[in-house]
């Protein structure tokens, strides 16, 4: 592609089958790849691409468990790897610019020497980019108490008493943290791929993390963006300012999963490091005892910064892996951490121990050192990676419900696997009600195998719909659950999305076939097809 230049450009069919896939089961074959550096490049391609008709396809680490990054269509893959900068670190006012490449746990090392962090933290945070976490949203634990992404987003640039750094969207999540730690600052958003995942692709898929129940996803964390729409223009939304005039923009942009244009700059919010926290770990006999534990603690008034949840299978493979101390023998866990000033931390986890125990808790442990917390979260953080020890593949699911109505819909979640001859760990977000209902098989053994993990998907997400809730929480519908949107979204509903759409990308060329349903793809979907 004469308009970047050969070295900014992978062309050869070996090169190319690392883009063919992400963290979901579908693949698709890219007609090429791009590597831009600047936001000129980004807008010189999306016009190359615009004049032929061609589709683009934003990626950031290829971490994303939707199928988001796939070129489904085919098309041209712009990865974000050299976009990777933090621009700005601006600590008085709490702000960070960054490059949609930046691995989310990145921005938060950066920022932890000012007392400061990012607060979305999704389970991929060590891997994904801050661009995947504005495109879906992105979450995790600690975004119970302090948001999603889209609360967050900018390291162009530090701006310390302003709170706010600007970012290229290639930048690691992990990399802004640790360049504001010097300011006592981090980046909330800490996705289970923090060290890998950039901004950019945390802005896409509006990336969580466990830290979710407190502090929110991506969006709650981002307050501007530099954006190139499929035709070449550049425009900026947003900016440093706790508040703005208009439309949202900034909000409907994070969490569209590249389907309205390419985000090459990010301004996040940055968050003060708590003083001091307490983390308990909880045993409970039955999931149903855990999670009605978690209704409780809420309805206390304590919101803790993480509730997070596994059970005994997740539980098994998590120490076998990891080692950190998990109770073998308990039917659910509950991972539960406060965090603040010192004066009351200690109220607070008396008053989780004392709801636990009144919940049926068989034991209850609290991490007594910095060393033992980092091993407790190290286990929740490896929990997908340690499915491995269970089986070859595994199928997840991303529904959210009212927190209330866990222990019925786990029920249904692991009747829906039962039922079809498959097992599952439960591993998630309860704090905030999001499931992730890992079904684990061997293709080599089944070759049926994911065709009935699909199907359980299905009726999984139909009853999460059922009792209130989202077919997903943080990792976006790209095209592995865009035959389902219809579950969720009257026809009216979808068609208002797409007047949308049409307005930033009317050649329909913003990552098509995601989001949206199709009918090559979803012609033989049938919402019959629950039970």
């Amino acid at each position: 592609m004469d308009v970047l230049g050969r070295g900014k450009v992978v062309a050869t069919r070996e090169d190319m089958l690392t883009y063919e896939y992400d963290g979901s089961a579908d693949t698709a074959s890219p007609d090429a790849v791009v590597l831009p550096e600047t936001t000129a490049d980004v807008a010189a391609v999306a016009r190359f691409c615009h004049e032929h008709g061609v589709p683009i396809v934003p990626r950031g680490a290829g971490t994303g468990l939707s199928g988001g990054a796939i070129p489904v269509e085919g098309g041209v893959v712009m990865s974000f790897a050299r976009m990777a900068r933090i621009l700005e670190i601006d600590v008085p006012n709490l702000r960070a610019v960054v490059q949609p490449g930046v691995v989310n746990l990145h921005l938060s090392t950066a920022v932890a020497p000012h007392g400061l962090y990012f607060v979305p933290d999704p389970s991929s945070q060590k891997a994904c980019t801050l661009g995947g976490n504005v495109a879906e949203n992105s979450g995790g634990p600690h975004t119970l108490a302090y948001g999603v992404t889209t609360n967050h987003v900018s390291i162009l640039e530090i701006d310390v008493p302003n709170l706010r750094a600007v970012v290229q969207p290639g930048v690691v999540n992990l990399h802004l943290s640790t360049a504001v730690a010097p300011h006592g600052l981090y980046f909330v958003p800490d996705p289970s791929s923090q060290k890998a995942c950039t901004l950019g692709g945390n802005v896409a898929e509006n990336s969580g993390g466990p830290h979710t129940l407190a502090y929110g996803v991506t969006t709650n964390h981002v307050t501007g963006l530099e954006i190139v729409l499929s035709d070449g223009t550049i425009a900026r939304l947003g900016g440093k300012a706790v508040e703005d005039e208009g439309y949202d923009l900034v909000g409907t942009f994070v969490g569209s999963e590249g389907t309205l244009g390419m985000v090459t700059e990010i301004t996040v919010k940055l968050t003060p490091l708590a003083e001091d926290r307490r983390t308990v770990l909880a045993a409970f006999t039955t999931m149903d005892q855990a999670s009605e534990t978690v209704s409780a603690i809420i309805a206390s008034g304590v919101v803790p910064a993480a509730i997070e949840m596994m059970d005994n299978l997740a539980t098994q493979a998590v120490e076998e892996s990891v080692h950190a101390g998990y109770p073998l023998d308990a039917g659910g866990i509950l991972l539960v951490e406060v965090e603040g000033v010192r004066d009351g931390l200690e109220d607070a986890r008396e008053r989780i121990e004392a709801i636990c125990r009144a919940n049926g808790a068989s034991s209850l442990r609290l991490a007594a050192t910095a060393l033992e917390r980092e091993k407790l979260w190290a286990g929740r953080k490896g929990a997908f990676a340690a499915m491995g020890r269970l089986a070859a593949d595994y199928y997840v699911q991303d529904g959210v419900i009212p927190r209330t109505r866990l222990p019925e819909i786990l029920r249904r979640v692991n009747e829906a696997a039962a039922s079809r001859g498959l097992r599952i760990a439960n591993v998630f977000h309860a704090g905030d009600g999001n499931l992730h209902p890992l079904i684990v098989f061997d293709l080599r053994k089944e070759p049926d195998a994911l065709r009935r993990a699909q199907e359980a998907g299905l009726e999984i997400l139909a009853a999460c719909v059922e009792a209130g809730g989202s077919i997903t929480g943080e990792h976006g519908v790209g095209m592995e659950k865009n035959c389902f949107m219809p579950l969720q979204f009257r026809p009216d509903d979808l068609a208002a999305m797409r007047r949308v759409k049409d307005a930033f990308d009317p050649a329909g060329l913003a990552n098509p076939g995601k989001v949206f349903p199709t009918p090559s793809r979803c012609r033989e979907f049938s919402l019959g097809a629950v039970r």
